[in-house]
């Protein structure tokens, strides 16, 4: 009779095991080692594996942009992007104008807001009017950093040209403020930054304001966009709230990825979120994972939704 027990004991555990996608093997695509995304990614896909039985290798890549080319390439299952780059994606607009649309991806949820945030060391600069004629570091040439510059300037009334731009990495920009080889850098990711924080300690580094009518210009033109305060106390030496703007840290899958993987994935995090140890995972939730997108979710993640009651659009 032990013996019987025994077996199906483990039969069962094996069958559900087998539920929640034991033995399924995913490569999800991050950002750079200095940004949020990594340190992120590198939790949730443990959190993923001890939830769903799912192995996830994590890989530090150049971000939104490289993650998308990677799942349509077939390297990566899972990748975390802007939202405002995988609506790009999607229309094959922007920086994915010369690749055109890509339809390999589909949307799993949002998880939290990446702030733009714009960190200088020059006490001069005090609004993005002041970056007039100075070297600023706006991310990759076509990165979604790229993007977040170009448009933050222009609701400025300004364009690159008048700047002298440097694309750089979240940590070579850090690098080079403090090495005075420049004067500004865009960055965009959850706030507290790696690269911020390392820069606020060790130098007199602090973040300009994105707001006013700046912001207002911004949010009319881009509707992907919403404002967001960096709260006080955020970075060493930060004594205020600081406004800006934000775009959402989403997380993406491969079209081929199975609806059952999906869907416990998703269930994975929404409702064991309490488990994801990163203090990024306090901003998930169901509305944050569902609003603003503009690109299909998983047929996986579109079941989960209908279960809390809400509908999301699949293709």
């Amino acid at each position: 009779m032990k013996r019987i027990l025994s077996v199906l004991m483990a039969v069962a555990l094996l069958l559900s095991l087998t539920a929640c996608g034991a033995g399924t093997s995913m490569t999800m695509g991050t950002g750079g080692t200095a940004g949020t995304y990594y340190a992120y990614g590198g939790v949730l896909g443990n959190h993923i594996k001890t939830n769903c039985g799912i192995s996830v290798n994590v890989v530090s890549t150049d971000g939104s942009k490289a993650n998308i080319l990677g799942i349509d390439a077939g390297n990566y299952q899972l990748g975390t992007v802007q939202s405002d780059v995988l609506a790009y994606a999607a229309a094959g607009s922007r920086s994915f104008e010369k690749e055109g649309a890509i339809d390999s991806f589909r949307v799993v949820g949002g998880l939290y807001a990446e702030a733009v945030q714009l960190v200088t060391m020059d006490p001069a600069i005090k609004s993005v009017a002041d970056l007039r004629g100075k070297k600023v570091s706006i991310g990759a040439a076509g990165s979604g950093v790229y993007f977040n510059a170009v448009d933050v300037l222009a609701a400025a009334g300004m364009t690159v040209e008048d700047i002298d731009p440097q694309y750089q990495s979240f940590a070579d920009s850090a690098d080079a403020l403090k090495d005075k080889k420049i004067d500004a850098a865009f960055i965009v990711a959850g706030a507290p930054t790696p690269a911020i924080q390392e820069l606020c300690t060790a130098a007199d580094a602090y973040l300009v304001p994105i707001d006013g009518a700046i912001a207002e210009a911004l949010l009319k033109t881009s509707p992907y966009y919403t404002t967001y305060k960096v709260p006080a106390g955020t970075y060493d030496g930060q004594t205020a709230d600081v406004t800006t703007v934000t775009v959402k840290a989403t997380l993406i899958v491969s079209t081929s990825a199975s609806e059952d993987d999906v869907y416990n994935i998703t269930k994975a995090i929404f409702e064991q979120k309490d488990g994801i140890s990163h203090a990024k995972a306090a901003e998930l939730s169901l509305e944050n994972a569902t609003t603003g997108m503009e690109a299909p979710f998983h047929a996986g993640a579109a079941k989960y939704y209908a279960e809390k009651g809400i509908t999301v659009e699949t293709k």
